[in-house]
């Protein structure tokens, strides 16, 4: 063992190292090429040209010098350990930012196994221990990031937007919209968990007092659902397109509600403000069914709503019996309310491709959502027109096949089921009552359309007229509950 020490004591090196990163050098070199370091120059030849190990160092010292090193026979590190001022060995690697942030991530699997090391020129990269029978990619760590291939993956899927806890506004409170106007709160009229909905006034009107000055406010989250809502109705359902729709379809109505104005209240909320639209059909039932006569006219009056949605690239996604308001009169108004879920099904004229289990679950009751709404797909048109379908069978015999269900696998079995047999659906739900003609043929046309298949809103609607007229009934009547 001396003789090799002594031995290795004659020995000249031609190299050295860089002191701020490692990487071995040639004698002659003045910068480094990795980080590009001044390589210092120094009087003494034997630093100069490399070094010579002294002799006064015993192998002993040398080894309880590199006793806390994780690998005793890793040539750099033993480089690293030797400190002494007649040498210049290899100097240890300096801590970067990423080995500080990567020391936090790592401590995390300090008690299950230290981790492994990998030499890599001029840097060290550390790994987490991989449990036995985990898969590997879940235990890759990347350097920069500290976070895994897995992680970064569902970094990438959209997240739940935070819920702003909703705060119940006293009546007479005034609000300001974007154009300046001012609204009275007059009372509240409905909740839920993300939404409020209150009767309101403008201040300063004549006919404060009356109803014909009532107005919706609707409330939300800022950065909630509601956003959603105000995009669609400010892209494809502003007043002007509406009156347009109407002139070129030869029409008397359409229910798409009139947007009176928006704003902020305080920092954490945002309202929107309809003309009055009259009351719920939940409220004016009053759980009681409705006849053929009445279901035809109100499908006939939602099919104009959905064909004008459709034509301006977006679908409803939660057309259900809470969304609908009717306004008595002359001839009853049927609107369609709650755009929240509101999706934009083929942006610049280009349909959204069919892809399974790419969007969550829609809230709501799992009675009256589509099929492609139960697989994960991006709604379409048959998607709204099939929600239709459920409701009319719903608000006229008041039966499902899946109503007492709760669980979303089986519900969307049993739909499935059910879409692929139209005539089984109706013989459910009617039971011992005859069959609708006109139900049959509407379910019938809509089970057949196809994912990016545009619907024949005509002859839908035309073919239910024809059975509103044959059961005395004309969609210029007022609505009978």
């Amino acid at each position: 063992m001396e003789a090799s020490n002594l031995h290795w004591t004659k020995q000249r090196v031609t190299f050295r190292f860089c002191p701020q990163c490692g990487t071995k050098l040639q004698s002659d070199f003045k910068f480094c090429p990795s980080c590009g370091k001044k390589i210092p120059c120094s009087a003494d030849p034997s630093e100069r040209e490399g070094t010579s190990a002294p002799t006064n160092i015993s192998p002993s010292k040398v080894d309880e010098a590199c006793k806390d090193s994780i690998d005793s026979q890793d040539s750099t590190e033993v480089h690293g350990c030797l400190s002494s001022s007649n040498v210049s060995p290899r100097p240890a690697l300096r801590k970067t930012r990423k080995s500080y942030r990567l020391n936090r991530v790592l401590k995390l699997n300090v008690n299950e196994a230290p981790p492994s090391k990998t030499q890599v020129r001029g840097k060290a990269r550390l790994l987490p221990p991989v449990e036995q029978g985990e898969k590997s990619d879940k235990a890759t760590v990347d350097i920069a990031t500290g976070s895994s291939p897995k992680s970064k993956a569902l970094s990438k899927a959209k997240k739940p937007k935070h819920t702003v806890a909703l705060e119940t506004l006293e009546n007479g409170t005034e609000m300001t919209d974007m154009t300046g106007r001012k609204w009275t709160v007059m009372q509240l009229l409905s909740q839920s968990m993300t939404e409020f909905v209150y009767q309101v006034v403008e201040k300063g009107s004549k006919k404060s007092s009356s109803s014909e000055s009532s107005y919706i406010l609707k409330m939300g989250a800022k950065d909630g659902r509601i956003f959603n809502e105000q995009n669609f109705l400010q892209r494809a359902a502003r007043p002007s397109s509406v009156k347009k729709w109407i002139k070129q379809q030869n029409m008397d109505l359409l229910g798409i509600p009139s947007c009176a104005g928006f704003g902020f209240y305080t920092d954490s909320y945002r309202f929107l403000i309809f003309s009055s639209i009259g009351q719920s059909l939940p409220s004016v039932m009053q759980d009681k069914l409705l006849p053929e006569k009445t279901v035809l006219h109100l499908t006939c009056r939602l099919l104009d709503v959905l064909h004008y949605i459709h034509s301006n690239e977006y679908v409803h996604c939660d057309v259900k019996a809470e969304n609908i308001y009717i306004l008595s009169g002359q001839a009853t108004q049927v609107y369609l309310v709650g755009y929240s879920h509101a999706f934009r099904y083929c942006p610049s004229g280009q349909h959204v491709e069919y892809s399974e289990g790419r969007r969550a679950l829609p809230e709501g009751s799992l009675d009256f959502i589509s099929l492609d709404a139960h697989k994960g797909v991006a709604q379409s048109r048959r998607s709204d027109l099939q929600s239709l379908g459920y409701c009319m069978l719903h608000w006229h015999t008041g039966v499902l096949p899946w109503s007492t269900l709760t669980n979303p696998d089986k519900v969307a079995a049993l739909k499935q089921r059910y879409m692929d047999d139209v005539p089984a659906l109706l013989s459910h739900c009617f039971g011992q009552k005859r069959d609708s003609s006109a139900f049959l043929s509407y379910l019938t046309a809509v089970a057949n359309l196809q994912y990016t298949e545009q619907p024949n809103y005509s002859e839908l609607r035309a073919k239910l007229s024809a059975a509103l007229s044959q059961l005395s009934g004309h969609l210029d009547e007022p609505l009978v509950f």
